[in-house]
């Protein structure tokens, strides 16, 4: 009896130190067959919910897909509440050393070096790389200036991250921010890509952003951005030069590492908000984007399940309209 109350107490202890351990982030393990492919997404921005969007897609990623997902936030150290307003701590970029994709959605970023070492050293590794959003100006360091090539502003490394990895950086916005929504329309060339099966209805009340034509190396676009009068599905395409030509919104290329040289596949989309992800049609572009870029094209469903998990009803855009307070374990994986 005493033997067995001591291993309980042991045992009890050690699952106290796995879940001290593991508070800071979030870990979905796989619902469908798995796969055996990583993926790691990173969330930090202010404005566009990342916090939000990205458990979702983790969620749909390991219950309706197989891959492990470990979700990271813009943690807040003296609470440990998840707070996208602080720029400098996302705990757990660790586990990229384990990745086989790593997803980001951060925006201005300036990461310590003992953390961002772990996000260039993925990257130095020419593993894939799938940029959301504001990922297309990710970094943006003024304190921490050991990586200031990676900003998005960078001289050195033109464009930094955003420019060098995804294919752009941060220029302007295209749609008219909060005012102008975006349709978006499979490029003529990319319609027999797998990355855009069922991808047919993709909307988000986010803007278009301004990328320069044409984007840089082997980039292939796949979806372009249509510019919408208004903030519904159902407006009229806006007349004039903003939709001629459509900017692209969605597009594949490869990236040169900075330092080794090593080559690796990226996928970029200007969308990506909580608010986006409301769409099927977005949803489905990232699942197949996964797939792509873990090197599973070929398991690209026909029409890939990506109904919601749980309940999801995500925050608009904007700055200082995060839900304070939670933690990443209120975005753990509902009960079956």
């Amino acid at each position: 009896m005493r033997t067995a109350l001591t291993a309980g107490f042991v045992w009890t202890a050690c699952l106290a130190a796995m879940a001290a351990a593991d508070e800071r982030w979030v870990v979905y393990e796989p619902g469908a067959a798995p796969l055996g492919k990583h993926v790691v997404l990173v969330s930090g921005d202010e404005e566009y919910r990342s916090e939000e969007a990205l458990p979702q897609l983790g969620k749909i990623l390991a219950l309706r897909h197989g891959f492990k997902c470990t979700v990271l936030f813009a943690i807040n150290p003296a609470d440990g509440t998840i707070d996208p307003t602080v720029l400098d701590n996302i705990p757990g970029l660790e586990n990229l050393a384990q990745a086989d994709v790593m997803i980001i959605a951060t925006r201005f970023r300036d990461l310590p070096d003992a953390q961002m070492k772990h996000i260039v050293d993925y990257v130095e590794a020419g593993k894939p790389v799938i940029g959301l959003r504001t990922a297309t100006h990710a970094f943006n360091f003024k304190k921490n200036t050991t990586y200031a090539d990676w900003s998005f502003n960078s001289k050195t490394w033109e464009g930094g991250f955003g420019r060098q990895v995804l294919g752009e950086t941060w220029i302007n916005h295209h749609g008219k921010h909060g005012k102008e929504s975006t349709r978006g329309v499979i490029a003529p060339e990319a319609k027999t890509s797998p990355l855009v099966r069922g991808c047919e209805d993709i909307w988000g009340p986010t803007d278009v952003y301004t990328v320069r034509l044409p984007l840089p190396g082997d980039s292939k676009p796949l979806v372009l951005g249509q510019v919408l009068v208004g903030m519904s599905a159902d407006d009229k395409p806006l007349e004039g030069p903003k939709n001629d030509p459509m900017m692209p919104i969605a597009w594949t290329k490869s990236y040169t590492a900075q330092k080794s040289g090593k080559t690796g596949r990226a996928f970029c989309t200007t969308m990506g908000a909580a608010t986006d992800l409301e769409s099927e049609g977005v949803r489905r572009l990232l699942v197949n984007a996964t797939y792509w870029a873990a090197g599973l094209e070929e398991k690209i469903p026909q029409r890939a399940d990506v109904a919601v998990v749980g309940e999801f009803k995500p925050l608009p855009f904007g700055f200082g309209k995060h839900k304070a307070g939670l933690k990443p374990a209120d975005y753990a994986m509902p009960r079956p």
